[in-house]
């Protein structure tokens, strides 16, 4: 890869760790208020229920940023938007870090959620920013901070937050948006990868109420009741847009989402697939945490701290990292159809290992750890399968609407497991808390058990076709030229 000089371009592996350092730093801001959710009512002088949408927030500010940012990517460029979520990511940081009270840590948690954006387009830049041969271990490993973020934020944030002011979580990440700001001002390179369009504003604006809706309607189902009219009129309202929505971008000449695209087979299956994958991350990250936390007494919990819960499971984020390589050879060797029914598979053994071992910390470990294999390599073969069937044209928005579903899939797993959990359950002591049974958690293991197994089914549905060699994989990488 050389500039338009001449020259040569940037160190491609300072490239790809800067691209992973900051999608990482990004991801991060899922589970940075976890640790002290507990609190949140007494800190910011709310009630619990108030103090829930702080969590919410980021994951709606993500849902809604993702489509948006990808198709802005492919008019714009991508590094400039990749630099303004940067932005925004520091802008909601610190705000969070100077307030004291609900609605501003909201706006800023909201911001935190909108950088979400910074990781599809950094999947797609990779194409265009990394020699040939890194292209399968750079998407690999980018894809999987998705994953990764969530899994180490928790044991990080409760280390920091267990002997600090809660202030300090967001001047840490005031200190990660700084630094993902510079490493992508300073070190990516400016690549001519705009195509002249514009930007679906009506279209954008339908798909953010539409999604804000069906979420916060399935996010707090559990807590209003899932027959309440709140709860049925927001995920119905929000379907009603979302149909209008759909036939608004079918007459449109240039649609945020081309859903003419999307709904080309391999595409459909790869996003449907991305919803089950989703759902088995995040069915992982609230049932072992919970089970690993349940008191010693009730003969099944594992007595474990908040801290000590989070450092059981920051392995399990770290093997999908690791799995970055495994995950490339088998997009090159078998193809991204291949590879993504293998991850299927993998985390559906790996949630059967988890039913079935349940009695000690490292058992619980072990199956995460599984589990987790199996969604990194999910992760890095997903972009892979989208991009070799969409235009260049929409890399990113392809990248960026795979994310959503992915998203899609984490929020509805977040729903099922509290409904599972909520419906079997035992007290200690008469007049204590209700808390689940052993049966209740077995039940969340074979559930996201199955998800992953469905999820490997319908990619087996995906039209096979030839592995695609780096060189072909990485064509893109020679039509984008790097300019100063």
């Amino acid at each position: 890869m050389r500039v338009g000089s001449g020259a040569p371009a940037k160190n491609p592996v300072v490239i790809l760790v800067a691209l992973g350092f900051s999608s990482l730093s990004v991801s991060l801001m899922q589970s940075l208020v976890i640790p002290i959710q507990s609190e949140l009512p007494r800190l910011l002088g709310t009630t619990a229920s108030n103090a829930s949408w702080v969590v919410t927030a980021t994951l709606l500010g993500g849902a809604v940023a993702m489509p948006v940012a990808g198709r802005l990517a492919d008019i714009a460029g991508k590094k400039p938007v990749l630099a303004v979520s940067a932005l925004i990511l520091l802008a909601g940081s610190l705000i969070c870090a100077l307030s004291g009270s609900l609605l501003p840590v909201l706006a800023g948690r909201v911001l935190q959620g909108l950088a979400m954006g910074y990781i599809p387009v950094a999947i797609s830049f990779v194409r265009e920013a990394v020699p040939k041969h890194l292209v399968n271990t750079a998407t690999a490993a980018i894809s999987a901070t998705l994953g990764v973020g969530g899994a180490l934020g928790l044991p990080l944030a409760a280390w920091i937050a267990q002997d600090n002011d809660w202030h300090w979580l967001f001047w840490v990440a005031t200190a990660l948006a700084v630094a993902v700001a510079l490493l992508t001002v300073l070190v990516l390179p400016h690549v001519h990868d705009a195509h002249a369009a514009q930007l679906d504003v009506i279209g954008a604006i339908g798909l953010a109420a539409g999604l804000v809706s069906v979420l916060v309607g399935v996010t707090k189902g559990n807590d209003w009741g899932w027959t309440a009219g709140s709860t049925l009129g927001l995920i119905g309202g929000g379907v009603v847009v979302l149909l209008a929505w759909g036939l608004f971008e079918l007459r449109h000449d240039a649609p945020l989402v081309d859903l003419r695209t999307t709904a080309r087979r391999p595409v459909l299956l790869t996003n449907i697939a991305a919803a089950l994958i989703g759902f088995g991350l995040m069915a992982q990250a609230i049932v072992v945490p919970q089970l690993l936390q349940m008191p010693a007494a009730t003969g099944y919990g594992l007595g474990q701290s908040l801290l000590a819960a989070g450092l059981w499971m920051a392995p399990s984020g770290l093997m999908m990292l690791l799995f970055a390589p495994v995950s490339s050879f088998l997009i090159t060797r078998f193809g991204g159809r291949t590879a993504l029914s293998i991850g299927a598979a993998v985390l559906a053994l790996g949630y059967l290992s988890g039913a079935l071992l349940m009695d000690a910390p490292w058992q619980l470990l072990l199956a995460t750890c599984i589990a987790s294999a199996g969604v990194g390599i999910g992760y890095a073969a997903m972009p892979t399968l989208v991009l070799e069937n969409v235009p260049a044209s929409e890399a990113a928005a392809g990248v960026a609407f795979n994310a959503l579903m992915r998203s899609i899939g984490t929020t509805v797993a977040g729903a099922v497991m509290a409904v599972v959990l909520t419906s079997r359950t035992t007290v200690l002591a008469p007049g204590g808390p209700e808390i689940p049974t052993v049966d209740a958690f077995r039940l969340c293991f074979v559930v996201g058990a199955v998800a992953a197994a469905v999820g490997a089914a319908v990619v087996l549905f995906i039209p096979r076709r030839k592995p695609v060699e780096p060189e072909v994989t990485a064509a893109a990488a020679d039509e984008a030229v790097p300019v100063h």
